[in-house]
Order: structure tokens, then sequence, then C-alpha cells
């Protein structure tokens, strides 16, 4: 009997296991290895990537829609008839006159403009001035000749003073022509008899290069789009006139448009944006017109946004002229919304150069 339980009692671990049976293994005392926790991205960082890949998918589905539109509004369109040209400074240079008698001034447009700007302005200067515009190149109807920096335009408008024959003009330039007249004035100053800045102080767009270019064939197709909009037009007009300026007809909309619908208009603009973003000159180079015996004159719009509030004076300080006028209730383009009070000025000026002895 106790060699029988002796038995039992030793085989009670031993569990018998059947043929063709695999024996169950005992499970490992040791701890199992955890994977490495990798730490969340922070949410919205999740979403900035995936509104990234969306901007991506959307951007070149647009770029390759752009393609084929583009192709189809190839099609460029006539300067209209009847515009004067002149050689000058070799380019084929549009402008246009008014009036016959009296001192000469010539009138300077700036940035996304042209002659045809100043046209309410001219028409009052024109009853006791003769009274020039010209289309600086790579804006207006005037040949897109390469480079479009602010020496090479300065030199068309010296060039145009030349052809014409036009005698030691006043020069009054807008925005960003303001530095074209300067450096006219700056390298020619025996060409000249006295200068205003109109709602501009001659320093440089700041733009980052190419900033055009990374856009491709797209930027062709916003502008065009933009073009074709009657009220993208006015749209912009509006912002840049202010509530006083005259509405704009059918006319008006298509004197801002269709200069950036001929052939080469297009080339030059996207040249002259990813270049050097529009005229300009260093403060340095401005400042030397303090030393210019001819009279200078600076005339801003209280309303002009374009600009710092104490801009006109700061100005008026770095080119050695007198305390600006400021015309109540005008923006930036206080030549198209206060021709009056901007033509009493000009005359202002051109009464002193009378008097200087320069």
């Amino acid at each position: 009997m106790v060699t029988m339980a002796a038995n039992e009692e030793r085989g009670a671990g031993n569990v018998e296991v059947a043929p063709g049976e695999a024996a169950d293994v005992a499970p490992s005392l040791d701890p199992p290895v955890s994977e490495p926790i990798m730490p969340r991205r922070p949410w919205y960082r999740r979403i900035l990537r995936r509104l990234a890949k969306s901007a991506a998918v959307v951007f070149i589905a647009l770029t390759m829609l752009s393609v084929p539109y583009n192709a189809y509004t190839a099609g460029r369109v006539a300067p209209p008839p009847g515009l004067s040209y002149v050689m000058a400074d070799g380019i084929r240079t549009r402008y246009e006159q008014w009036g016959t008698t009296g001192t000469a001034i010539v009138l300077v447009h700036g940035a996304f403009e042209d002659s045809d700007s100043w046209r309410d302005l001219a028409t009052v200067l024109a009853a006791d001035h003769r009274v020039y515009a010209l289309d600086l190149t790579g804006s207006g109807y005037s040949a897109r000749v390469a480079p479009y920096t602010t020496q090479h335009l300065a030199a068309q408008l010296t060039g145009l003073v030349t052809a014409l024959s036009i005698d030691h003009p006043v020069l009054v330039a807008h925005s960003s022509g303001a530095a074209v007249a300067a450096e006219a004035v700056l390298e020619s100053p025996q060409a000249y008899s006295a200068l205003m800045f109109l709602d501009g102080d001659a320093l440089p767009i700041p733009h980052p290069p190419g900033v055009t270019w990374i856009l491709g064939p797209l930027r062709t197709s916003v502008l065009r789009l933009g073009l074709r909009s009657d009220w993208v037009i006015r749209s912009i007009y509006a912002a840049e006139c202010g509530p006083t300026c005259p509405k704009l007809d059918a006319a008006g909309v298509e004197q801002f448009r269709r200069p950036y619908q001929v052939a080469g208009a297009e080339a030059g603009l996207w040249n002259m944006l990813d270049h050097i973003g529009g005229p300009g000159l260093p403060a340095s180079r401005v400042a030397q017109l303090a030393q210019s015996c001819l009279p200078r004159a600076v005339t801003f719009g209280a309303e002009d946004s374009a600009f710092p509030a104490d801009a006109p004076y700061s100005v008026a300080a770095r080119i050695g002229a007198p305390a600006p006028t400021i015309i109540p209730g005008a923006h930036h383009l206080s030549l198209v919304s206060h021709p009056a009070a901007v033509a009493a000025t000009v005359e202002a000026l051109a009464a002193r150069a009378a008097e200087s002895a320069c």
C-alpha cells in the first residue's frame, strides 16, 4: 500500500502524452518585451500637413488646366489706332500732347498706369501749358525693351525730351514714376527746370525674386481671367482711387485692360516683376536731389493708404523740398480724383521754376 501510494505521489507530476500529441510547454516567467511607444504628432501639425498636401494637389490641377486655357486665350489685340510715337533712347515710345503754348510740363506715370492716366489733369493744365506724357517701356503701348530698370526708364524719359525738343520741362511724376523722374534729373539736370513727386517716394518696392516665375503658366491664367473681369478692374480702381473718383464706364475699363493684351505685354510684365518689382532708388540716391538747385515739390493725397501718414513729410525732407501739399479726400490716384487741386500745385511749381536762377 505504501509503495503504491509512493508511486502515485511520484507520478503525480508526470503527464503521459499520447503518441502524436505535443507536450504542453510551460509559459516563460520573464515579462514580455514591449514595443517603444512613438509620440504622436500634435493635432495641428497633422492638419497642416493635410492642408499642404491638398494645396499641392489643387496647385498641380490648376496648373494643368491653365495650359489649355492659355492656349485658348493666346490671341492678342492691336493698339488703338491714331497713337503718336517717337524714338526715345532707341525705344519706340508712345506719347500724348495737350496744349500749344506756355511752360512745358512732362508727366511720368507710375506702376500699372500709362499716359492715358493723366488725361483729366493734362486737360486742366493744357489751358496755359504745353503738356506731354509718355508710356514708359513695359507699360501702355510703347515697345517692350528690357531691362526694365530705373536707369533704363530714366534714359527713355530724357530721350523723349530730346527727341521732341522739349525745352527744360517741369517733371511731374506719380507713384513709382517718381524714381524714374528723380534718376532723370540726377543724370541730366540741365534738361529739366523743376521736379514734383506726386503720391510717390521714389524708393524701391519690396519684392521676392522670381515672385511670378514660381507660378508657371498659372500666372498667365490669373492675369487673363482678371483682365476679362470688369468687376476686378473696377474693384482695383475703386480701392486705389477712392469714393470721390468718377465711376469707370466701359471705355474706362477698356483703357486699363487693353495695354496688357497687346503682343509682348505679358512677357514684359513678368520680366519686370521678377527682376526689379518696379522702379525704385536707394534712399541715399534719392537724397542727392537735396543738393540740386532745381525747385522741388511734394504732393500727396490725405487718404493715400499706399504710404504711412508721415511719408509726405519725410519725402519732402529727403529731397530738400518745402513742406508738402496734402490734398484732402484724395487717395493714391489724386491725379484722377482731384485734377484741379493737383493742377494748382503744378502751377505753383512752374511759377517757382520760372523765377529760379538754376
